[in-house]
């Protein structure tokens, strides 16, 4: 399609490295959207998302200011299945609206080269329409619990806790289009992630 910017997807589980490579793409020319930095947009006072949960899960999930207190929320939900499902429900689609029209607005934009749209739960989320391709950072999982030692001085178990309630990199791997491996040098990255950047900007 003549003058489209192609989108890619950027995935992958927890300390696998996605930040790392979003970073990369930023200094290739690439723009980002943060879709945490959109949830947390979604969730501003009498936004509809704000109305919604505050009618599901009651004032108890409020700061004195108004805002969402997220670690209450956070208690509710993942205690409960059902209610992060209904969550998400509420979450999802609007945080897919709202990247959307992000995504629309940057193609408008002079000089842009490409769009990172950088989500945890791209998959689970259903937000791949939203992109032309998907990217999938993956690490074993020894270098992902080393990693999370030292950045979030996480214990292994609780690194792999994690890993657990997560989706599978297998799972991943069948909409990637692109896949990362994140666990040997800064450098090795660096060239993989220009390699599939080059590629798809020569397309």
């Amino acid at each position: 399609m003549a003058g489209h910017i192609p989108v890619i997807g950027l995935t992958g589980g927890i300390g696998a490295g996605k930040s790392t490579v979003t970073q990369m793409l930023e200094e290739l020319g690439a723009a980002v959207i943060d879709a945490d930095k959109v949830g947390h947009q979604i969730y501003l006072p009498d936004l509809p998302a704000w109305r919604e949960i505050v009618a599901t899960f009651g004032q108890g999930v409020l700061n004195a200011d108004r805002t969402i207190n997220r670690q209450a929320l956070g208690k509710i939900v993942f205690a409960d299945p059902e209610a992060l499902r209904t969550l998400n429900h509420i979450v999802h689609p609007k945080m897919y609206e709202r990247m959307a029209e992000l995504i629309a607005e940057l193609h408008t934009r002079e000089g842009m080269k490409a769009v990172v749209v950088e989500a945890a739960v791209l998959i689970e989320a259903n937000w791949v329409s939203l992109v032309d391709q998907v990217w999938v950072v993956v690490a074993s999982e020894a270098v992902v619990v080393d990693r999370l030692a030292q950045q979030r001085s996480l214990l292994p178990d609780q690194v792999r806790t994690r890993i657990a309630a997560q989706l599978s990199n297998d799972e991943r791997l069948k909409h990637a289009q692109v896949v990362i491996r994140n666990d040997g040098s800064m450098e090795q990255v660096r060239t993989a992630v220009r390699q599939a950047w080059d590629q798809l900007c020569s397309t």
